[in-house]
């Protein structure tokens, strides 16, 4: 698989330099001069990592930062900060990015720190595929899709074949942004009932969900809705 890195730098020579550096690591590399073009970059090229300026024109890393976060949180966000801006560092930690890079920066420790975050999200990957539809464990809950049978804490879970469905699909693509039409072909392909009135439906087993495996069910933790998008599984 080849990861895609957005490198977010409004000074031409970095952006540059870092994109010829990443691309010789065999990454795909997009690029963006400020905010603005930024978030716009990312809804179009979908990163698995973001290099984030803090400086930039029209808006700021830190607001950049913060959005991103909101939409994407699987996102790795690297930002990069100024020498002595220790405040900077602990504000952007602080709004949700995973690590920061002090100016200037060795390449070669940037790529260190890249190179190690996708490690970490291969090794997550790996679990994931290796999930062959038989059994899964996570917080608590322990699925045997084979058996259709599941409990939360060791107390049984009154789930229908519906929702073994999503828990399934949840547990095989572990970590993933899954669309709402991914579940729609997967629990009712072929029926004539219009598109919206669908969408209602898997929002609706969603919700159900929520109630048998979330501690709190208004503010869940398990099962993420990524505006837009769908839902993940952040287990």
């Amino acid at each position: 698989m080849q990861y895609k890195v957005l490198v977010v730098e409004d000074e031409e020579f970095i952006r540059s330099g870092l994109q010829e550096c990443l691309e010789i690591e065999d990454y795909q590399v997009a690029v963006a001069g400020d905010g603005e073009e930024a978030l716009q970059k990312v809804d179009e090229f979908m990163p698995h990592l973001v290099l984030l300026d803090v400086m930039m024109p029209k808006r700021n890393g830190f607001d950049v930062c913060r959005i991103l976060r909101k939409k994407y949180p699987g996102l790795i966000i690297i930002m990069l900060t100024a020498k002595g801006e220790e405040a900077s560092k602990v504000m952007g930690l602080n709004i949700g990015a995973d690590d920061y890079i002090t100016k200037p920066f060795s390449t070669l420790e940037l790529l260190a720190r890249v190179n190690a975050f996708f490690r970490k999200l291969a090794v997550q990957q790996m679990g994931a595929s290796a999930f062959s539809g038989g059994v899964a464990e996570f917080n608590g809950i322990k699925l045997d899709f084979k058996k259709y049978e599941a409990t939360k804490n060791e107390v049984p879970l009154d789930l229908n074949a519906s929702e073994f469905k999503i828990l399934n699909l949840f547990c095989k693509r572990r970590g993933e942004v899954i669309s709402r039409k991914d579940f729609i072909q997967l629990i009712d392909p072929d029926s004539s009932v219009d598109a919206n009135t669908k969408t209602r439906t898997i929002d609706n087993y969603i919700v159900k969900l929520r109630q048998k495996i979330e501690e709190n069910p208004e503010n869940p933790k398990l099962i993420l809705s990524i505006r837009g998008m769908g839902y993940k599984l952040d287990a």
